[in-house]
């Protein structure tokens, strides 16, 4: 253990607008997965701590002005914390380099697009029309459907894109009139804990945003379980969703999962018939796999590339694999940092031994990185893996693998390839690269996959909607529909004549 005097000690559990300590005083240590030592120490909470917490947000709620505030206040204070991602876009994408292992230029796009998210929903809620009106067939009756906030959430959110995903659930939270309790991962926390301190800072009441730290069994648990919470919301593991939707169905409140994927990364040949478009298709398949060492639910993990250009794009791609730089996020022209954790770090050589027993042919990786000044021993770094000759029955291209892990499959024709695309149990993101517009309109009309990139992979807009099929999950985030997720809807029929009903004699 190290000694925390050491350490930059975080405030972290916010309940009621006051920051404090664990109820037990338990702390955690967090690491910076470059070179394994602890860098800052935060609250370590539990059930009891959930619990405060949700007390808050409840009476938040239920008492406090939030609710019924003005729409274009609530929205005007979401354009503030836009404001203060922007101010602080340095310090916040540096913190979520250190806590999450990613590069300090990852970290900075990703504050740019929390504040876009804050932006996008400040935008859609003021813009809305106050009601919709249903015509009842009466001059004597007003009839309106109406949207009103769901009450208290909360939100669990991964260690991968830390505050990203949590603004995709704060923003439109907030937008639609709510309060909330959110559990970042207990791994990555310290970036979400600082947008609470940014919620206050722009002026948000006491008790609206409040934020617990620790394990997903302990206060995950507890969160999902509590009679007082009205909808729950979670991005993560398939197995930590499906528990989240179990403790939820007693009291059925509302929920939202987002599960992650086995997302296909289909290359038909056409897309490949001029050096422009090979050179574009081989560079967009590395982002699509290792951007963030892969650690990203909508990674293009399964190459899918028809047989008759196959062995020059995988030759080529496994050549770009193996010079891509690994270092620690802060170092300049570092392309790729670590894995989050050496937990981590073991199930994906664990994977890379599995494939390789199952007959996979390795082209590149499959092995930690020689260290370097900016590759310390002690780091979690593993090497960009591409493993081709790959098929449906190995684990690793059935499982979500969730590291710089790629399977490359092939196909001959267009419907071998939508067969191997949606040959998944999952159904989150997957792209389409053709020269031909209608075979990139069929097959994207055929992907089971809740976004289809077309000649590209990984762009998103905060403005249209992200969810998936299958076992990816159910709920939508960003978008029109991300803000309904945070609402109820009312119908309210005024009779403006009301008559006595004769119902009965007497």
């Amino acid at each position: 253990m190290a000694d925390t005097t050491e350490l930059q000690v975080r405030t972290s559990i916010h309940a009621g607008g006051e920051w404090r300590a664990a109820v037990s005083g338990a702390t955690r240590e967090i690491f910076d997965p470059a070179d394994a030592l602890p860098f800052a120490v935060v609250a370590e909470g539990d059930e009891k701590d959930a619990d405060l917490a949700v007390a808050a947000a409840r009476r938040a709620f239920d008492e406090g002005p939030w609710p019924h505030t003005p729409v274009a206040e609530r929205a005007a204070l979401l354009r503030r914390v836009a404001g203060l991602l922007v101010r602080d876009r340095e310090e916040l994408g540096l913190l979520e380099s250190r806590d999450a292992g990613k590069t300090v230029e990852e970290g900075r796009v990703d504050i740019d697009c929390v504040a876009d998210a804050f932006r996008y929903f400040a935008d859609l809620v003021a813009g809305e029309a106050p009601g919709r009106v249903v015509d009842a067939g009466s001059t004597d009756v007003h009839s309106v459907v109406v949207h009103e906030p769901v009450g208290v959430c909360a939100m669990i959110t991964p260690w991968n894109y830390p505050l990203l995903q949590a603004s995709w659930k704060i923003a439109p939270a907030l937008a639609a009139g709510n309060t909330f309790v959110v559990k970042p991962s207990e791994i990555t926390p310290l970036t979400t804990a600082a947008l609470i301190g940014l919620l206050t800072e722009a002026g948000l009441p006491a008790g609206v945003a409040n934020i617990v730290t620790g394990p997903g069994h302990t206060v995950g648990a507890r969160l999902a379980e509590h009679p007082d919470v009205d909808l729950v919301s979670f991005t993560g593991g398939l197995v930590s969703g499906t528990k989240v939707a179990e403790a939820a169905a007693p009291t059925v409140k509302k929920v939202a999962l987002e599960l992650g994927g086995k997302n296909p990364n289909v290359v038909f040949a056409d897309s490949c018939a001029t050096e422009e478009g090979f050179d574009t298709a081989v560079d967009q398949a590395l982002n699509a796999a290792f951007i963030h060492s892969g650690q990203v639910c909508s990674a293009g993990a399964r190459l899918i590339v028809e047989e008759s250009v196959r062995d020059r794009f995988v030759t080529e791609l496994a050549r770009r694999a193996e010079r891509i730089r690994l270092g620690r996020g802060t170092a300049d022209g570092v392309e790729c940092g670590p894995l989050v954790s050496e937990q981590q770090r073991d199930k994906i050589e664990a994977y890379v031994a599995s494939a390789l027993k199952e007959g996979a042919v390795l082209r590149s990786g499959g092995k930690r990185p020689e260290p370097s000044a900016e590759r310390p021993e002690a780091g979690y770094f593993y090497e960009p893996t591409v493993l081709d000759h790959c098929h449906r029955e190995m684990r690793v291209v059935r499982e979500e693998v969730f590291g710089p892990v790629l399977t490359v499959e092939t196909f001959r024709t267009e419907d071998e390839a939508v067969a191997l695309a949606n040959d998944t149990e999952y159904g989150l993101a997957g792209a389409v690269w053709t020269a031909d517009a209608g075979r990139a309109r069929r097959v994207a009309g055929r992907l089971r996959h809740g976004t289809v990139w077309i000649n590209d992979f990984h762009p998103y807009l905060p403005q249209a909607e992200w969810g998936g099929f299958g076992k990816s999950g159910v709920g939508r985030e960003l978008g029109p529909a991300g803000l309904a997720e945070y609402r109820e809807t009312k119908h309210i029929y005024q009779n403006l004549a009301p008559k006595p009903v004769r119902w009965f004699a007497g």
